[in-house]
Order: C-alpha cells, then sequence, then structure tokens
C-alpha cells in the first residue's frame, strides 16, 4: 500500500496549498491513505473543530499534532469526540483526546498511526520510547503497518526514535522544526525514516511565519505576536511504500512541491 504523510500545515497558506496539490499527488503516486500533522493549521499556532474539518474533506484520514494541540481551547471538546485527530500519545492519560488509532482504509486494509512529542527541548512529559514500545505492541495485534509521527525539535532523539523502532513499525518520520531533511531512506531493518518531512505553508518565511517580524524578534530581543507569512506556497510530504503482509516498507520518497 501507499500511505502519503504531509508535514506540518502552517496556516491559511498551507491549508490552500494542501487543496492544491494533493488531489493530483494521490493521483499520481496512487495513495491508499493520507496523513498530514495539523497543530499548525490554524493561524500557524493550533487548530479549531472547523479547520480540521476543512482537512478531512480535502482528503485528510488522520491529522497528528504536536505541542501545540491545546493553543486553541476550543479543540478540546473536539479531539475528545474526534478519534481521527490524534494528541501525542505520550501526554498524560487523564488528557483529552487519544495518540494513536487503528484506521481501515477503503480497500480493507487496517493501519496503526501513532503521534508521539520528543522531550528534548520540548515538553517534559512521559518517555516517548517507553510510550511507543507500549503502543506498538497493542497496535500489532491489530496490524503490522504501523506509521509513527515523532514531533521533536533534537534531531538526535528523531533519529535515535528511527533506530529503536527499526523492523518494528513502518515508517518514523520526524514534524515539528518545519525544514525538510535530506535523509529519508530505509533503515536495515525495513523502517522508512526520515529526520522532518518539513512544513506545508509559506515557501518565503521563518519556518512559517512572516520574515520580517522574526527578524525584528532576533534583531531586539522583544516579543511581538507572530503571524503566518503570505505569497508563495510549498507542499512538503513523504510517500511510503508499504509491503501489507509485513509491514515493513519498501520504498519512502521525498516531495517538495510548489502548486
Amino acid at each position: 500500500m501507499r500511505i502519503l504523510f504531509i508535514g506540518d500545515i502552517i496556516g491559511k497558506k498551507g491549508r490552500r496549498t494542501v487543496k492544491e496539490v494533493i488531489y493530483k499527488v494521490i493521483e499520481e503516486h496512487h495513495v491508499d491513505l493520507c496523513l498530514a500533522n495539523g497543530e499548525n493549521a490554524a493561524g500557524g499556532f493550533g487548530i479549531t473543530p472547523d479547520i480540521a474539518e476543512e482537512l478531512f474533506d480535502q482528503p485528510i484520514d488522520v491529522l497528528t499534532s504536536g505541542n501545540h494541540i491545546w493553543d486553541r481551547k476550543e479543540i478540546i471538546d473536539y479531539i475528545e469526540k474526534e478519534k481521527c485527530l490524534l494528541r501525542p500519545a505520550n501526554y498524560p492519560q487523564e488528557a483529552p483526546g487519544r495518540g494513536s488509532i487503528i484506521f481501515t482504509t477503503t480497500n480493507g486494509l487496517k493501519v496503526g498511526i501513532l503521534n508521539l512529542e520528543g522531550r528534548v527541548f520540548v515538553s517534559n512529559i512521559e518517555c516517548p520510547f517507553k510510550t511507543a514500545t507500549r503502543e506498538i505492541t497493542a497496535l500489532k495485534k491489530q496490524t503490522p503497518i504501523i506509521i509513527v509521527d515523532l514531533h521533536a525539535e533534537a534531531t538526535s532523539e528523531k533519529m535515535a526514535m528511527g533506530w529503536f523502532l527499526d523492523g518494528k513499525v513502518s515508517a518514523v518520520v520526524g514534524t515539528h522544526t518545519h525544514v525538510q531533511t535530506a535523509d529519508e531512506r530505509i533503515l536495515p531493518g525495513g523502517t522508512a525514516y526520515i529526520t522532518d518531512v518539513g512544513m506545508t505553508g509559506p515557501r518565503d518565511s521563518v519556518i512559517g511565519i512572516k520574515k520580517e517580524q522574526v527578524l525584528e524578534r532576533f534583531l531586539t530581543n522583544v516579543p511581538q505576536r507572530f503571524e503566518c507569512a503570505g505569497g508563495q506556497g510549498m507542499f512538503c510530504a513523504v510517500i511510503i511504500d508499504v509491503n501489507e503482509n509485513t509491514g515493513l516498507a519498501n520504498t519512502i520518497e521525498r516531495l517538495n512541491l510548489l502548486p
């Protein structure tokens, strides 16, 4: 099967770029399942119920997230009800929502999707490695096909997770830094890996934010409210081809497209 994973969708420009590109990508690459990280889809910080529904209509099957998932208070009730919007599984069990799901595609294939958040330079939450072990053990009871989104800052933490889960899952994809890395590969055990899928949003920006605002912050160190940039959009994603029987990856292809 072929799985499309779209990197962090940033604000209105990111959402528009998805609309302009996604159907062509799905058709050309014969995509069976579409995943995306949507935690920055609302103005660059958080996601709202309306925007989540907009993305599900694109069609995106499952949305993952990360440290910005709680930025919009209206998402709290929604994430409790909407099983296809994930928050990192290593948040406390009392947190709203869920960190993993078994999704059944239109052709009847079951796929496990697991969302994790790193701890280095991010949040002091439960260990993502221990959480991964627990969650994957449960998911494997239903399917060998498992995709892991590790939303993390440190390259070392992402790479360590790739090696930790090699041979145990179909893919480990990194999100959060918004800069696509050129290290996509199939690890020796058969797990597809990339340190960061990149972002889908405004190209002429600083990780999605107006470059003038970011420069002002660096030059003066005075806090200010950041806003998403406009202009040319970019679409960053990966296509992962997975053996349906073993759950191991055959190939991973990096996409960096301009509408």
